[in-house]
């Protein structure tokens, strides 16, 4: 069985053979939740791609877990690097979203106001981008992770366009329209792939047209029309296939 992570936020991560101390609400759920005890194991992350592999020695109090640090571990390189531009779902699904991305694997991702998105963030961005996060960061403990994705600043479509303009790489647009395989690109010898996900009502002809006259591919995934929440994490796998990064 996988050890349960936690994140160190108190600087370098410490060296193996230093004792050191995890304090506040990761050593509280550590306690109170994993009931972790004296002589069982955990690894800390920094969710840069750092870890360490600790020993508990004990605890004071209800948030403060001392241990011993048995050895380092790094997170291995995978490419290419993948960007998801994910359309606003509605309600529960944004952070369905997130969450099934960062159990599948992706570096960074930037949540996008598309034309046809139900959710509307508006005045409300700050709020969505600190509820991504947060998902981001329980979702990369949960699967054993040792990096957080990056999670952007709400982007417009006009910021999208830069994006694909800049990407180092192949810049895809999942449409159910398109008669272009997913799997016909190729994707191992890039450094970079960005997945653009649109809306439930799908991407605008709009959008379509500015994207790939930026330099993206539209591209269609399977037969089967998928939910916004769930394209990238089949994205991902399929990628996981036809490159190294699995």
């Amino acid at each position: 069985m996988s050890l349960p992570v936690f994140l160190w936020s108190s600087g370098p991560l410490p060296a193996p053979g230093s004792a050191a101390v995890l304090q506040g609400p990761e050593a509280r759920h550590a306690l109170a939740v994993q009931r972790l005890g004296q002589g069982e194991q955990c690894m800390l992350i920094d969710g840069r791609g750092h870890g360490v592999i600790v020993t508990v020695t004990g605890g004071s109090g209800k948030d403060t877990l001392q241990f011993v640090v048995e050895r380092g571990v790094e997170k291995q390189a995978l490419r290419p690097r993948v960007t998801l531009v994910q359309a606003l779902p509605k309600s529960e699904r944004s952070e369905l979203a997130v969450d099934l991305a960062t159990q599948g694997g992706v570096d960074r991702i930037v949540p996008w106001q598309a034309e046809r998105c139900i959710a509307k963030w508006g005045q409300k961005a700050q709020k969505g981008v600190a509820k991504w996060r947060n998902q981001a960061l329980a979702s990369a403990k949960q699967s054993r992770r040792l990096d957080v994705p990056e999670i952007a600043d709400l982007a417009s479509t006009k910021d999208i366009e830069a994006l694909i303009r800049n990407c180092n790489g192949i810049a895809v647009l999942l449409h159910e329209e398109s008669s272009v395989p997913f799997a016909s690109l190729q994707y191992a010898d890039v450094e970079e792939v960005i997945l653009v996900v649109g809306p439930e009502g799908g991407l605008s002809p709009d959008e379509v047209e500015r994207f790939t006259e930026a330099g993206a591919r539209a591209v269609v995934l399977g037969p089967q029309v998928l939910r916004t929440a769930s394209a990238a994490f089949a994205a991902l796998a399929a990628l996981g296939v036809l490159t190294q990064r699995w």
